[in-house]
């Protein structure tokens, strides 16, 4: 995330110097004066750049998967991207107000003049002024609500879904305060490229056109429930060619929206393709109660680079799951059902809270038989069975070197990172990390 973020703040607060180098001030202009208005340029350019950034990663761009990490790495970084982006439009605001500071310590003397322009334009100024104002606290009240986990999430995505308005507000907001001299400068170029992927995706957005030419239609044919666990199958109307490991966004109720569930099934002849949802929060607890077979149901992907295919061949393979994080592995060692000779060494670590009342572990034994090169361990909580890095058998010295996949609670993989690091052997971990909001 920071290798994309530094970078791009870097490259802001090099053209904002360039502008700020060639600018020409009275000699009689203050130096809090010339502070005040250079702060609200920096501010102001490089939340805007950030907040085109974030717009841009919210209509799920495909195509950026491979080189951010996958569709799990591009929301942590849209997350965080707007996050960055709101605090330094409300940087912005403030250095706004400190005119009044500056005036009670120094009054008016060297204060800047302001740039003069026709009625019109004037007008059109005074509105953007406006509008960028109310759309930072808006955008303020959302960020808010984001980070309250206690907000119902059905009520923030709806809430959520004025941002691309927002954001054109605060586009409106930069082009026309942004100095003239700006245009003919790097700044410039800045400004209108984050003006060129924002604003398209804006309205994407808007339109409700997010994720459109992945969408396929379908009915639920079969809804299991085992405890706390539903798992659903679905036909689909067309083929949807996932790798094992991927999620989709699925719409089971136009009215709660999409949710992101992993698919825990290899690709199927019939078309067809598995859920398992476990009552997490409200929507997922409904579902496990009222799903019911014939339902239309939508499915939006494939999504993310948690895949099989994916393995490195020369690393010795250690697979970890932690309660409904098995999906993944499911599909796994689904898709390895026709190939059992050509499935390579692995051991696969599957926690628990209760074994005897846990159905994947069943499953997970009929799939482990069938291939002998994986080597499966069940840790059963309720009898002391906790999972540590030191039981992966990954101790330095070790050869080959170990590939982690760990897909669970996050509790856990701090665990195992920090275990892991601790053992050194130089393994390589790879984790999904999904998050909404």
């Amino acid at each position: 995330m920071t290798s994309i973020l530094v970078p791009l703040l870097a490259l802001v607060a090099a053209v904002w110097y360039g502008a700020f180098a060639s600018a020409a001030y009275p000699a009689e202009a203050a130096l809090p004066w010339i502070a005040r208005r250079e702060g609200l340029y920096l501010t102001g350019l490089a939340s805007f750049a950030l907040m085109s950034l974030a717009m841009l990663l919210a209509v799920r761009p495909a195509w950026l998967e491979k080189p951010l990490g996958g569709m799990d790495r591009i929301y942590r970084l849209h997350k965080w991207t707007g996050i960055l982006a709101i605090g330094l439009g409300a940087a912005h605001w403030l250095v706004e107000l400190s005119g009044d500071i500056i005036k009670a310590f120094i009054g008016k003397a060297g204060r800047l003049p302001k740039p003069q322009h026709d009625a019109l334009y004037a007008q059109l100024r005074e509105l953007a002024e406006d509008m960028g104002e109310w759309a930072l606290y808006a955008a303020l009240a959302i960020l808010v609500l984001t980070l309250w986990k206690r907000f119902p999430y059905h009520w923030w995505r709806h809430v959520h879904r004025a941002m691309p308005a927002l954001y054109l507000m605060l586009a409106f907001h930069a082009a026309l305060l942004v100095p003239s001299a700006y245009w003919t400068q790097p700044a410039g170029a800045l400004l209108a490229l984050c003006l060129a992927v924002g604003v398209p995706a804006a309205f994407v957005s808007l339109a409700g056109r997010i994720g459109r030419r992945r969408r396929v239609s379908g009915t639920v044919t079969a809804v299991n429930r085992s405890g706390d666990v539903a798992e659903i199958d679905c036909r689909l109307d067309a083929p949807f060619a996932h790798r094992p490991g991927q999620f989709a966004f699925v719409t089971f109720d136009p009215k709660e929206g999409a949710h992101p569930f992993t698919i825990a099934s290899a690709a199927r002849d019939d078309d067809t393709v598995r859920f398992c949802v476990k009552a997490l929060g409200d929507h997922t607890r409904r579902l496990g109660q009222t799903l019911v077979v014939g339902q239309p149901v939508r499915v939006e992907g494939p999504y993310g680079r948690f895949q099989l295919d994916r393995r490195d061949p020369q690393r010795r393979q250690v697979w970890v799951a932690g309660g409904i994080g098995v999906t993944p592995f499911l599909a796994w060692l689904e898709a390895l059902q026709a190939r059992p000779e050509a499935a390579a060494p692995a051991d696969l670590h599957y926690c628990t809270r209760d074994a005897a009342a846990d159905a994947f572990v069943g499953r997970l034994e009929a799939l482990c038989a069938g291939l002998p090169a994986i080597r499966l361990r069940v840790h059963d909580a309720r009898r002391g069975e906790l999972l540590d890095a030191g039981m992966l058998g990954l101790a330095d010295g070790g050869k080959p070197k170990a590939e982690v996949w760990y897909c669970g609670p996050q509790g856990l993989a701090e665990v195992l990172r920090g275990g892991l690091a601790r053992l050194g052997g130089g393994a390589r971990f790879h984790q999904e990390a999904f998050e909404m909001r």
